[in-house]
């Protein structure tokens, strides 16, 4: 019988390949590829593979154009705020004389890659002190006890996605959760303040990171958006607007949130994920003589329009369909 072919990233497989392993039942591996495979069909092709009826081309994990397990220039941002992550993913090193702040661990295979970007800049990874995270999915906190394990940085996140977190369990370990914080909780370290928004939705405890930054005489406020769109995966709760078992207040904490940050002073826009705030296009303008990219009030406002219309439409489309 000729066996189907299917193709998911690395990450994804990775996680799904341990599962096979761990039940003794893993059918053959493919060749590589590079096109993406949606998460509705994670289910069916793990069943697949562990009856030995499909092979699996590896494939990136690309959304919008943006890869999330390619490797991004270091670079700074704004005083001393730096990206360390990847093309796809937000990972930011924020700097003081006491020690270093990292916001988002990625998944555990990007850690090497985020320490080189780290090392890259010129700064030790063992003095990074406090681990935060933009919310309880894999590809932004699931290195968190990797990068603990690595510099004894002490892990904080929000209580509402302290359930979420104790499941991103890799290689079968506690999820590490030193301090438990609360919406508008300061974490503070050398000098820097930054303020833990919950705006849920995406997860019940998405949250957003405000704190100022000082850059060439100037005050600015900075945003790090955790998230406010939509899962692209239908069977994730947060997509499920309408009648949702598991997240009834689900369009209740989206609504609430779009109103939190609108609220929110923003000159420097930043985001868990690159395409959010268009990483690719702000860095290419790095260094060529014009204002620093990355202050943009508008494309902060402009993020923000589109994920509400889109939740909006959604929302509708899910009443409709509900009647």
């Amino acid at each position: 019988m000729t066996s189907a072919i299917v193709r998911i990233s690395p990450n994804q497989f990775q996680r799904k390949l341990l599962l096979a392993q761990s039940r003794q039942t893993l059918g053959v591996l493919g060749r590589v590829c590079y096109t993406a495979v949606t998460m509705q069909r994670y289910k069916t092709l793990l069943l697949a593979l562990l009856a030995g009826l499909c092979t699996v081309q590896l494939a990136a994990e690309v959304v919008d154009g943006y890869d999330n397990d390619k490797p991004f220039p270091a670079h700074k941002v704004i005083g001393n705020i730096y990206f360390v992550g990847t093309e796809g993913l937000g990972s930011f090193l924020i700097t003081t004389q006491e020690g270093h702040i990292l916001i988002n661990s990625d998944y555990e295979q990007t850690v090497p890659m985020i320490r080189a970007s780290v090392e890259k800049l010129g700064f030790r990874f063992a003095d990074v002190k406090i681990l935060l995270g933009s919310h309880a999915h894999a590809d932004h906190m699931e290195g968190d006890a990797l990068i603990k394990k690595l510099t004894g940085a002490r892990v904080m996140a929000l209580e509402q996605d302290v359930p979420l977190l104790q499941k991103l369990r890799p290689r079968g370990e506690p999820h590490p959760i030193d301090r438990v914080l609360h919406d508008g909780d300061e974490v503070k370290l050398g000098g820097v303040t930054l303020v833990a928004h919950l705006t849920p939705g995406h997860t019940r405890g998405c949250t957003t990171w405000t704190m100022k930054v000082q850059d060439g005489g100037k005050s600015y406020d900075v945003v790090i958006l955790g998230s406010i769109g939509l899962q692209r995966n239908p069977n994730n709760l947060g997509y499920i607007l309408v009648n949702s078992k598991e997240y009834p207040e689900i369009v209740d904490d989206y609504v609430r949130s779009f109103k939190v940050l609108r609220s929110l002073p923003c000159d420097v826009f930043l985001a868990a994920h690159g395409r959010f705030y268009l990483l690719k296009d702000k860095y290419a303008k790095l260094g060529k003589g014009g204002p620093n990219p990355f202050i943009d009030h508008a494309g902060y406002l402009a993020h923000l329009d589109l994920q509400e219309k889109a939740f909006k439409a959604r929302l509708e489309e899910q009443k409709a369909a509900a009647k």
